[in-house]
């Protein structure tokens, strides 16, 4: 996670982050709860618009780990299953969803739940997709 690129959008019983280089624009944030996340408004995430809980579990369905949260309220954190999922969707993106450790040269080891990794080879930002494959 690259912390000069991560925006926080504090709400009173949660709070959400949001990595833009890592957003895929899957959009499950939007179908999901989209008077919290609305493309359209500045800010464009108001976690106060909906409860915690269904926030939560809307924020574990990011398959690039771009959007993260916190619970202000005691609420459980989110628990990655256990084995780690690792899928390939019809992109052909690898999707990793566990108890996640990124490492790499000059980088600390980061703990993550969820990731989308690039399988082409070009994307910019590897080891994370950043959809370079569906632009040639």
């Amino acid at each position: 996670m690259s912390e000069a690129n991560l925006k926080s959008y504090p709400g009173s019983d949660i709070t959400i982050t949001f990595e833009g280089g890592r957003c895929l624009h899957f959009a499950e944030c939007v179908r999901g709860l989209p008077e919290v996340f609305d493309v359209s408004a500045r800010p464009w995430i108001t976690p106060d618009n909906a409860g915690a809980a269904a926030l939560a579990a809307v924020v574990e369905r990011c398959p690039s780990g771009a959007l993260q949260y916190t619970r202000n309220d005691g609420g459980v954190d989110e628990t990655p299953p256990d084995p780690t999922v690792v899928t390939v969707n019809e992109r052909g993106q690898i999707l990793l969803h566990g108890n996640l450790t990124l490492t790499g040269p000059g980088s600390q080891p980061h703990p993550e739940h969820r990731m989308t990794l690039c399988a082409c080879g070009r994307s910019a930002k590897r080891p994370f997709c950043d959809n370079a494959c569906r632009s040639s």
